[in-house]
């Protein structure tokens, strides 16, 4: 989905972070929501979070320079990050990801902005997102999830249905480790508040159930009131044949009944 930015964001060429352009508030605001997080994280998300964080160098006193993550995200799962201005069309958006390329934003939030967001900044892509990408079971999914996206981009419907899968998953996922729900989706990781909010009692937690998912909308603008809990990421690969017999049962449906 296309959006406007007028925000003054570090240029880009030929969808290169320009490194330079950051400025000293950037490092600062990085810094802030680094060390803000990083805190809760190890007791509240996946493991092989962790790991990745670990792998591809983050910390808190340099922003991500995406010449070298990109490195070492290709000699482990064969992916890369590349720069985008901002929210991207569905079908940019799906091309980019079926060919192991992960969009993200250049640009971060101002020191007054640092609670909430309309859309997301660099520290959700980068910092949320890219450790993940570390993982072979998790990034097989998301590659083929965004090839089942990239092969419906033309149908409003089509991707309606299948981002409330992509939301609830990559997005807003929990994943069950050694008996306890720990969190994988980038939307919670990046968010203190949700952090906390997504494995306490006071939402509802579920079986992660790919019908279910297909059958659940979701709101942007407020902490969700239910999660979905995988057994491991390769329950989550295993399910990309249900993904797509369900989507397209769906859309039979809404054809034959109009």
């Amino acid at each position: 989905m296309e959006t406007e930015t007028k925000r003054s964001i570090p240029t880009l060429k030929d969808m290169k972070q320009v490194y330079d352009a950051y400025t000293e508030e950037d490092h600062e605001v990085w810094k802030i929501l680094f060390n803000r997080q990083i805190v809760n994280l190890p007791e509240a998300a996946t493991e092989e979070y962790m790991i990745g964080l670990e792998k591809i160098n983050f910390t808190a006193d340099r922003i991500p320079n995406f010449t070298e993550t990109n490195k070492i995200l290709k000699a482990l799962t064969g992916w890369e990050l590349v720069a985008v201005e901002g929210i991207v069309d569905d079908k940019l958006f799906f091309e980019l990801m079926s060919n192991r390329k992960f969009p993200a934003t250049t640009w971060l939030r101002k020191m007054s902005e640092l609670d909430y967001l309309e859309e997301p900044d660099m520290f959700h892509d980068v910092f949320a997102h890219v450790p993940l990408l570390t993982n072979q079971k998790f990034v097989d999914f998301l590659q083929a999830i965004s090839q089942i996206g990239h092969n419906h981009a033309d149908d409003p419907i089509a991707i309606d249905l299948l981002s409330r899968v992509y939301w609830f998953t990559v997005e807003f996922g929990l994943i069950r480790e050694n008996g306890s729900p720990r969190i994988y989706g980038a939307g919670i990781l990046s968010s203190a508040g949700e952090t906390e909010f997504s494995l306490s009692k006071e939402p509802k937690h579920f079986e992660y159930h790919v019908e279910q998912l297909l059958n659940t909308p979701y709101r942007k603008d407020v902490f969700q009131d239910r999660y979905f809990i995988v057994d491991s990421y390769q329950q989550l690969y295993n399910s990309i044949d249900e993904i797509k017999e369900g989507l397209n049962e769906k859309l039979k449906k809404l054809t034959t009944f109009g």
